[in-house]
């Protein structure tokens, strides 16, 4: 039994490389699971080019003979369990999480409650725990087993935009007047709109910053009171305090906002880089210091207070309400086998995919 995988190099997500090697024995304790499809988005893109600095290149390390610089991207996906050396994980058994695009790879099953487990393999034990979950779906209700295209699309990525509306709402929006949000086509930015925008405690305008060609799009979600394109930041008005919530990762957008709003920054987070091909932000702007925003904090402080799991059962009931509220506004394009995907990934990286289409992919033929 082989395993076909994806590999990027890590410093020019460009190249690419489909790679077949023989498929590992299982030790005692440990499960076997065919990937059967997961969703490609820009946030993948994001996990690479953050892979060093936050550890996602560490989920799934490239192994083997000439394996050095390369890596594979984390995707969120459905698998089932094909062969199992641990008495708690059954042959059968589907399961959605964090998995490598690839067709099969091996956990570790531990911490095994009957709707999840973490993967305690130990190359994992100091990662975000966040994305060691793994859900065993044969208890979901019906609505949930019905989405999970929308699972692996949205959910993920809306989970993000619920941690971000409450890490606003928690933070009393910073004293802002305005919430500024970069690239908000992206799927994380129109949920945060659309969760800002159907709140009716939110008082705060919802302003979307995008491409001139996502303007339409952005627009039809009707979740912003202003949309506008990156070229016309100067024309916002500079007197209303901002919380600038960023997924483009653009330096040159990030110190274009801040020198229009200046002092009236009073909140910067960068939270992706769907312009993933720009140079990053460096040295000072205006306004409030841009940081790296890191969601597993954010959670780590609700489940304090709101107990285990509070969070995370929050975000996805959110996520789910989002992916419901804008189904007819995107296209899922579904397609298989490695050569497949790896033209997905390409067409990802080169901006040829539009905001309104979601690629559900599998590397199995």
């Amino acid at each position: 039994m082989n395993v076909h995988e994806l590999w990027v190099r890590r410093d020019d997500l460009r190249q690419t490389r489909l790679v077949e090697r023989a498929a590992q024995a299982l030790d005692e304790g440990e499960i076997r699971v065919a990937i059967d499809k997961f969703g490609l988005t820009a946030n993948n893109v994001s996990y690479a080019l953050t892979g060093d600095l936050i550890g996602y290149w560490k989920f799934y390390p490239a192994q083997g003979h000439e394996s050095d610089g390369w890596g594979k991207v984390p995707v969120w996906g459905f698998a089932d369990v094909i062969e199992s050396r641990c008495a708690d994980i059954a042959v059968g058994e589907r399961l959605w999480g964090f998995f490598p695009m690839a067709t099969q790879v091996v956990l570790r099953p531990g911490k095994i409650e009957p709707a999840r487990f973490k993967d305690f393999a130990p190359h994992r034990k100091a990662l975000p725990g966040l994305y060691n979950e793994y859900h065993r779906t044969a208890n979901d209700p019906p609505f949930l087993k019905q989405m999970e295209d929308e699972r692996c699309l949205l959910f993920p990525l809306f989970a993000t935009s619920f941690i971000l509306y409450d890490y606003l709402i928690a933070n009393d929006f910073f004293g802002a007047q305005q919430v500024l949000i970069g690239s908000a086509s992206s799927k994380t930015g129109f949920g945060l709109a659309h969760l800002l925008h159907h709140d009716i405690a939110v008082k705060q305008r919802v302003v979307g910053l995008t491409s001139p060609s996502n303007v339409a799009f952005v627009k039809g979600l009707d979740v912003c009171d202003e949309v506008v394109t990156y070229g016309d930041i100067a024309t916002l008005d500079a007197s209303k305090t901002t919380a600038f919530i960023d997924m483009a990762g653009s330096g040159e957008v990030i110190r274009a906002v801040h020198e229009h709003f200046c002092d009236n920054i009073r909140h910067s987070a960068i939270v992706g880089a769907t312009h993933w091909d720009a140079a990053r932000h460096e040295g000072t702007v205006p306004g409030a210091r841009p940081t790296m925003f890191f969601a597993p904090s954010h959670i780590a402080r609700r489940e304090k207070e709101w107990g285990p799991g509070a969070v995370l059962m929050k975000a996805f009931a959110a996520g789910a309400k989002i992916a419901q509220s804008v189904a007819d506004k995107l296209e899922v394009v579904h397609a298989r086998g490695p050569a497949a995907v790896e033209q997905r990934y390409l067409e990802m990286i080169n901006n040829q995919v539009p905001p309104s289409r979601g690629l559900m992919l599998s590397m199995q033929g």
